[in-house]
């Protein structure tokens, strides 16, 4: 898996996992992502790029089952502090209003990317699959070069989300920078729907 989609989906298993005050989560039976699109947002030779992204069933249904690949490239190390500015916008009334960061989620800057993936696996233990599989790696620091996950299948669990998190279209910016360069640039469009 490239490094830029791997971060990806580990801010994303990051945003899923931190811990929230029960006041502002609630218990969904079923969430169903919708219309996912995704580009590359960077300059045209910044370091890091995702290539490929491919995801399935359309909608996502979140607990469910998905299938993804992807592939991508970095032409140089990265390593801690990896920082990652979130911006996230959501739809209202016809207008995208960007969602502040609240507890760890929304538009949030997280320091050290390499420090978050270290709580979540930590050093010593194997890589989740897919990735031992393949020999992709999940903590920093990542060599440079270019990585591709085969179409792999995933089972996306139950998640607890904000109570403002969970109807709606929404547009995620996420910049990878370090020593105050920007290394390279997603933003992903998607709708969510819950049941």
């Amino acid at each position: 898996m490239d490094k830029v989609l791997f971060l990806t989906l580990s801010l994303v298993l990051v945003l899923t996992q931190v811990n929230y005050s029960s006041s502002s989560l609630r218990r969904v039976s079923k969430v169903q992502v919708m219309g996912f699109d995704w580009q590359n947002c960077g300059q045209p030779d910044a370091p890091a790029v995702l290539k490929t992204l491919e995801v399935s069933p359309d909608p996502i249904s979140i607990p469910g089952e998905l299938t993804a690949s992807a592939s991508g490239s970095t032409s140089v190390e990265l390593a801690a502090p990896l920082s990652v500015d979130v911006t996230l916008e959501k739809e209202v009334a016809g207008f995208w209003v960007k969602v502040p960061c609240v507890e760890d989620l929304g538009s949030c800057h997280y320091k050290d990317i390499c420090d978050i993936l270290s709580q979540l696996i930590p050093p010593g233990q194997d890589c989740p699959e897919p990735l031992r599989t393949y020999g992709l790696p999940c903590r920093c620091p990542f060599k440079a070069g270019s990585y591709s996950l085969p179409q792999s299948d995933f089972t996306l669990p139950n998640v607890d989300l904000p109570y403002w998190l969970s109807n709606g279209n929404y547009r995620v910016q996420g910049v990878l920078g370090a020593e105050g360069k920007e290394l390279g640039c997603l933003k992903l469009a998607l709708s969510l729907h819950s049941k």
